[in-house]
């Protein structure tokens, strides 16, 4: 009677535990698909980043701030004329 106890509890156990190795696994592929799908999103968002960086170089060029300077503002730089120097 205690061997039939005593298999019927390894049994049991082994069970459990095949069941656990499965519950883990499965939870480690839910977890590695999240991952490669976040460090997709991560180089997504690094080379926007790079192409937000490059565009903002191109706009603070100082080529660039003049020619918008001269063409829609209309601003020059002034004569000699025009320029007064304020000594302390």
């Amino acid at each position: 009677m205690t061997w039939r106890l005593l298999l019927t509890v390894l049994v049991v156990a082994n069970v459990a535990s095949a069941l656990a190795v499965v519950y883990a696994r499965h939870q480690h592929r839910q977890y590695f698909v999240q991952l490669n799908k976040l460090d997709r999103e991560r180089d997504d968002l690094n080379i926007e980043f790079g192409r937000l960086q490059l565009e903002q170089a191109t706009w603070a060029e100082s080529n660039r701030i003049d020619q918008v300077a001269r063409d829609r503002l209309g601003m020059k730089f002034p004569e000699g004329a025009e320029t007064v120097v304020i000594k302390p």
